[in-house]
């Protein structure tokens, strides 16, 4: 049988478990026959009316928080792109039979996302699943003396279980909040060690910085333009340093700034990248970390450059032609116990070019191959080349970063030559 023979709508209601499909603005899309049987409404009660008109709070518990935490985790999902399992979580549910009349019940969720066309959230999955009989523990048959002690041991079993998920669910809520904090720093520590936005010289240049999505993804992405001695000349570099958060981001700047006085004295790229590995092989958390560096020789016309396992910079000639410059690539700069020294190769453009530099959170996807994302730079790249710098850049990241947000921070640097 092949897909369009199933009628995923069938499939749909007759899952054996409770799932409801809301819009971003948590509205009810649809549920299944399961939903509807367990929380006791009929469709008409729920397609097209917001989730909390439906479902509200107990107005009689004034402790109840089942509404807030819900709405919390849909908006988490919304904001992330990703699936949020809930924590037990106490909802009480007005009877459809008997109007302010409200049945504690007991609930297990999980949010999930489903994707548009565009990569952006259109729908959340809400699946649940009813507890409420386990959590109570009710007993079988017995005498009116078990069954007392059955319903007591149910209450106490019921209070501790509850009390345990709230305990729970407020220490992930501190965990968020915690990350959250470190997100901020890391972003700061990063933002003050990476230069602004700026012209070397009298060229023309545009950089872009933008930060994973998620609390716990900023990452040690990084860019560099200096200055050359010696004639009219530039340097333009970028790295990538595994790991996330505050730590990534000092080793992001140490680097950097290594690479930043050692382009100032090396003779080529390969040299300024062989003194840089070595200095990696002693700085702790720069294990794998990658880094590419061009010198742009303006008079003669010239880009040398040296690769340590980075995505290659890609030129985009002034007749629509595209050039990766992936021909002097080695490892990544702690990769060799021995540092060895590094090769480097040299291209020539003229004038009208455009040279760009990136990491790989600019075109790497999941279940992708990489050579999809390279092409879809490049054809960005000469699509728009005729574009100033600082118009291009914004034209690539819109068009190769998902609508939602990159799962990795990515870096950008756009040379008019």
């Amino acid at each position: 049988m092949n897909d369009t023979a199933i009628d995923y709508a069938a499939v749909f209601q007759a899952l054996p478990g409770m799932v409801a499909l809301l819009t971003p603005g948590l509205v009810y899309a649809d549920a299944n026959e399961e939903f509807l049987r367990v929380a006791g409404r009929k469709r008409e009660q729920m397609v097209g009316r917001h989730l909390f008109d439906v479902f509200p709070d107990n107005p009689e518990n004034p402790g109840a928080s089942g509404m807030r935490n819900l709405e919390a985790s849909l908006h988490r999902v919304l904001a992330t792109g990703e699936r949020d399992t809930m924590a037990l979580q106490r909802y009480d549910v007005e009877s459809a039979e008997r109007p302010g009349e409200w049945e504690a019940r007991y609930w297990s969720p999980v949010n999930a996302p489903v994707y548009g066309p565009d990569g952006s959230v259109v729908l959340l999955v809400h699946r649940v699943e009813e507890v409420t009989e386990l959590i109570r523990a009710r007993g079988g048959r017995g005498s009116a003396a078990g069954g007392a002690r059955a319903g007591s041991r149910g209450r106490v079993l019921e209070a501790e279980l509850y009390t345990r998920a709230r305990e729970l669910q407020e220490l992930n809520e501190r965990l968020r909040l915690a990350h959250a904090r470190e997100r901020e720093v890391a972003l700061a520590l990063q933002e003050a060690m990476l230069p602004a936005r700026m012209q070397v010289g009298h060229h023309r240049a545009a950089v872009r910085y933008r930060p994973a999505v998620g609390a716990l993804n900023v990452c040690g992405d990084w860019y560099d333009l200096v200055d050359l001695v010696g004639g009219n000349r530039i340097g333009v570099s970028v790295g990538d340093v595994v790991g996330h958060g505050l730590e990534a981001a000092g080793v992001m700047g140490q680097l950097r700034s290594a690479l930043s006085a050692t382009s100032r004295v090396a003779r080529g790229p390969g040299e300024a990248l062989n003194v840089l590995g070595r200095y990696a092989h002693v700085v702790d958390g720069a294990e794998s970390a990658t880094a590419v560096t061009t010198f742009i020789d303006f008079d003669h016309h010239t880009i040398t450059y040296s690769s340590a396992g980075h995505p290659p910079p890609v030129l985009v000639h002034a007749d629509g032609r595209v050039e990766f410059l992936d021909r002097a690539t080695d490892p990544p700069l702690d990769a060799r116990p021995d540092p060895a020294p590094r090769t480097e190769a040299r291209t020539t453009y003229s004038d009208g070019a455009t040279l760009a530099l990136y990491t790989d959170g600019l075109i790497e996807r999941r279940r992708e191959d990489i050579y999809t994302g390279l092409n879809r730079l490049a054809d960005a790249l000469a699509r728009h080349r005729d574009a100033d710098p600082e118009s291009l850049a914004d034209a690539v990241l819109w068009e190769l970063l998902p609508p939602g947000g990159a799962t990795d921070d990515t870096a950008l640097v756009v040379v008019r030559l």
